[in-house]
């Protein structure tokens, strides 16, 4: 990366903590362009996409960086929360399942518990 889209990969970041995806995203443009394969280029893309609600984008650049590192905790747990809500509930369990696998940390394990109970919830409902 060039110190250009490095200083515009750090100000999509700032953005992002700001909640302002679509601002994210304007300024992650050219860091795609260039770098557009690291793993954490993806990331935050992925991220700023789900922040605004483009659920299949987010899935893609989840994938991306799952294709490139499989053991990005973090990754799969994105994955699992985008697929949650694109109503994939069994794909959403699945990533949430390994993510928790790979950390246990509170924000995982909720996450897979309400995909279980909406799981539950629907089974049901049938």
């Amino acid at each position: 990366m060039t110190d250009g889209t490095f200083e515009a990969f750090r100000k999509a970041e700032a953005l992002l903590a700001q909640r302002r995806p679509l601002d994210a995203l304007r300024e992650l443009k050219p860091v795609l362009d260039e770098a557009g394969e690291a793993p954490s280029v993806q990331l935050l893309a992925g991220r700023a996409y789900l922040g605004s609600a483009q659920l299949n984008r987010a899935e893609a650049a989840f994938r991306k960086v799952l294709d490139l590192d499989p053991s990005d905790h973090y990754a799969r747990f994105a994955l699992g929360k985008t697929l949650q809500r694109l109503a994939r509930l069994p794909e959403a369990l699945a990533q949430l399942r390994m993510a928790v696998a790979m950390n246990p940390s509170p924000e995982y394990q909720e996450a897979l518990g309400e995909v279980r109970a909406r799981m539950a919830v629907e089974r049901d409902r049938d």
